[in-house]
């Protein structure tokens, strides 16, 4: 499970869809509809927010609103987005991190978005996030 601090705007068809499968597994498990994937890292960030659900919930309103950009059909009417528009802080190095693991993920399946984001110096962040200084962020996996 990979829910991306990068704007979905970076990623690729097969990202993009990931993305909201497994947002929307993540959606699940806050939810405490399923069992699996409870302590997952990729969760901390949402589970410590004000409201999980809610905050995923956003998070994934604005993966809907790529994928409507590019003309993909995601059910939005899964999703119950408040106006309660939560931010959640991010560190540098993660987006460094991130940004370079998709880079990687590119250059294996899609060369020309490789080649089209490989210089970026300015990454720009998902909507809810907001850019902190620090390392990595602890719950993160290095692969």
């Amino acid at each position: 499970m990979r829910l991306w601090s990068i704007h979905p705007k970076y990623l690729d068809a097969k990202g993009l869809v990931a993305l909201w499968r497994e947002g929307l597994l993540a959606k699940n498990v806050l939810e405490g509809k399923t069992k699996g994937y409870k302590n997952h890292p990729q969760l901390v960030r949402f589970k410590n927010a004000k409201n999980p659900v809610e905050s995923i919930n956003n998070y994934l309103s604005y993966v809907v609103k790529e994928a409507l950009n590019r003309r993909y059909n995601f059910d939005e009417s899964k999703l119950n987005v408040t106006d309660d528009k939560q931010e959640i802080v991010v560190t540098n190095k993660q987006i460094e991190y991130e940004f370079k693991h998709l880079l990687n993920k590119l250059e294996n399946r899609d060369m020309s978005l490789y080649e089209k984001f490989k210089d970026v110096k300015h990454i720009e962040l998902h909507p809810m996030f907001k850019e902190i200084e620090g390392e990595i962020e602890e719950w993160e996996v290095i692969v």
